[in-house]
């Protein structure tokens, strides 16, 4: 009984890629807090300097996105992944080295999030389109759930361990902790054993014909398109508020690094439910219905966020954040998974990379929509206002859409020459 538990864990491969995420998620929390602490406390950054950081940390998402897929499709996934981490090992480990020569500035930090951004971009696109050659499209709902639980395990313990290493350590130094990571993790990959074929490039292939291609097949399905118009403007409003988290809890309520870590590390603990429960409640509620619901109930719980207060307040917040950990991660194993069974195999790029595209590509504009906004009379909790009611109204694409009622989504069908007609529904 507890081998069967184990399930995609008793294979040696997707066992490889389980502990290279999870060495990564434990220094990507690190970092998540560290890098805008180091902005605020060491540089002592203005809104509208950390709405800026906010932007360069995704602004790869809008820009280069759409080429990374075609170019994904090109290559073998697992080489992009080590050569993804190793190269954010060495961006973020210039920060701690510049801060110890007296020389770092916002600027660099600015870059450091540019070239992480990118870095991450082409790792991201890899990694969902690795996935099913790993496990097979029958088991993705299970791989991608418990890589879910590696994600928020690690967030319930790093942001704590983060906010404390932060105040005994400095937030530049608690940096280099993520750096090491990267390298853990390009080393898991490293032992994967399982060799894709290189993608055979024919004579007339064009950078802009496959993206285009790749365009054509999401926008081509309308269950796609609602669900790419949900998750992008929920990022994009989630980018207003989270710009100013972090000036939130120093400035206005007055919290200590630790303090904040733990809050977040609470929150979390609502991912790892979330993770636990994607599986159950989408043979209860089924597929569609599970996507709409839960894009309710994480706007919603959004709401709770800038009321807080020091005192009772601040942990109905903290509740809110429990509440919309478990949404979001119920939401995002149920509709990742569908985009990954429902896409040809040679098509996963491209269709990841313009979900990515579509769904990250909304966050600089709310990076700088919230520095701007925090910079203006309306204020840092006023901007988080806008965030949270603005993130209320999100669900409204995938519910006025065939999802509302479907419990079994469409499965699309392996075939050399797949064309995304056939999958459009």
């Amino acid at each position: 009984m507890a081998v069967s538990r184990l399930g995609l864990l008793r294979e040696h491969d997707f066992r490889q890629l389980f502990f290279a995420d999870t060495i990564s998620q434990i220094g990507t929390q690190v970092t998540m807090l560290a890098l805008p602490l180091v902005a605020v406390l060491a540089l002592q950054a203005t809104p509208l300097e950390m709405g800026l950081l906010a932007t360069c940390e995704t602004a790869a998402f809008a820009v280069l996105t759409l080429p990374a897929g075609a170019w994904v499709d090109r290559m073998r996934r697992r080489s992009v992944l080590i050569a993804g981490d190793l190269g954010r090992a060495l961006v973020l480990g210039s920060v701690p080295v510049a801060w110890w020569a007296g020389v770092l500035t916002m600027a660099q930090l600015y870059v450091v999030a540019l070239v992480a951004g990118t870095l991450t971009v082409f790792f991201d696109v890899a990694y969902q389109s690795y996935l099913p050659h790993l496990v097979g499209k029958e088991h993705l709902v299970e791989g991608n759930s418990k890589l879910e639980v590696v994600r928020n395990v690690t967030q319930i313990g790093g942001p704590a361990a983060a906010g404390f290493a932060v105040q005994v350590l400095t937030a530049p130094v608690a940096v280099v902790a993520d750096a090491i990571s990267y390298l853990g993790s390009a080393l898991f990959v490293g032992l994967i054993r399982k060799r894709e074929d290189k993608p055979v490039r024919g004579p007339e292939a064009n950078l802009v014909r496959e993206i285009v291609e790749g365009l054509r097949f999401v926008f081509g399905n309308r269950l796609l398109r609602s669900i790419a118009a949900c998750t992008g403007s929920s990022n994009l409003c989630s980018a207003i508020t989270f710009s100013m988290a972090i000036l939130f809890f120093v400035r206005v309520l007055g919290l200590s690094p630790g303090t904040i870590g733990v809050i977040f590390s609470i929150g979390a603990v609502g991912g790892l439910l979330g993770a636990f429960l994607a599986s159950p409640v989408v043979r209860w509620l089924g597929q569609g219905p599970t996507i709409w619901i839960s894009a309710v109930v994480f706007g919603v719980s959004g709401l709770l966020f800038p009321l807080a207060q020091r005192g009772w307040l601040l942990y109905l917040a903290v509740f809110g954040f429990v509440m919309a950990g478990i949404a979001v991660v119920v939401y995002n194993v149920t509709q990742v998974s569908f985009r990954q069974g429902l896409t040809p195999d040679r098509l996963l790029g491209r269709m990841n990379a313009t979900m990515r595209f579509l769904v990250w590509g909304t966050m600089p504009l709310g990076g700088l929509i919230g520095g701007i906004l925090g910079s203006s009379p309306l204020g840092i909790r006023g901007t988080l206002w806008v965030g949270a009611i603005g993130g209320m109204l999100t669900f409204l694409p995938v519910f006025f859409s065939p999802l509302r009622t479907m419990r079994e989504l469409p499965r699309g069908v392996e075939e050399d020459q797949a064309s995304p007609a056939p999958t459009a529904a």
